[in-house]
């Protein structure tokens, strides 16, 4: 299983394509696909062997889930009354698991009303498993979640502290989430810090200088998590 943050799917076809071929996973996640539904590019996945279901919006938000065998139970959003954001969330039964992509709000600035409506959006997430699901059930939660969950997942925990990705009502909110019942296995995994899944292209040669942020995760229910065996940063 796998999680990519694209940011336009359609202009990462020559890393992603490429990619595809040589890991084979059987399910990857995409977020900020940025394409409206009629323009995804499904048949170029098809020809590499992979389903593709998928909700867009025109250079803005966006899920996919790509999958060797064909998804089921598939749903778009939220169903609680409120803004439905469908094109921030994407759910499918595969290969036995029942997968949760997320693109989850950003937030902008904590004095924008999108950082609210993160905070928010987060609690309806919650909301959404406490209500479809149990604990006790194989589910994965997949996605850019936007939150670095602890100080040894930003490069510089002191000054970043109050951002909107490393906030603690941010925290607050994901670990309410995480509660319900949910692993990062990433760290299950991999205790070591400087693992990042984030850079910023404002700050120069990050890459190189691994300043970066880890907001991509991989969390699984408990009986699903202790099944995995290994996670990694594919860079």
């Amino acid at each position: 299983v796998a999680t990519y943050n694209v940011n336009s799917v359609r202009a990462r076809l020559p890393v992603l394509l490429p990619w595809l071929e040589r890991v084979r996973p059987h399910i990857v996640c995409l977020q900020e696909t940025k394409v409206q539904d009629p323009s995804f590019p499904a048949e170029a996945f098809r020809e590499l062997g992979y389903h593709a279901v998928f909700r867009g919006a025109k250079a803005y938000n966006g899920v996919a889930i790509l999958s060797t065998s064909k998804p089921t139970r598939v749903a778009f959003g939220f169903d609680d009354g409120g803004p439905a954001d469908e094109a921030r969330l994407a759910a499918a039964s595969i290969h036995g698991l029942r997968v949760v992509n997320t693109y989850v709000p950003q937030g902008r600035s904590v004095d924008d009303p999108m950082f609210r409506y993160k905070i928010e959006w987060l609690g309806r997430l919650r909301t959404l498993f406490d209500r479809t699901s149990a604990p006790t059930d194989p589910i994965l939660w997949v996605g850019d979640f936007n939150v670095a969950p602890e100080a040894i997942d930003v490069h510089d925990p002191k000054r970043l502290l109050g951002h909107v990705c490393f906030h603690p009502e941010a925290h607050r909110a994901l670990a309410e989430v995480r509660a319900w019942g949910f692993d990062d296995v990433f760290r299950r995994h991999v205790p070591d810090p400087n693992q990042y899944t984030f850079f910023d292209y404002r700050v120069r040669d990050a890459v190189a200088r691994n300043v970066g942020w880890r907001v991509d995760h991989i969390w699984a229910t408990e009986p699903l998590a202790a099944r995995s065996t290994a996670a990694w940063i594919d860079l």
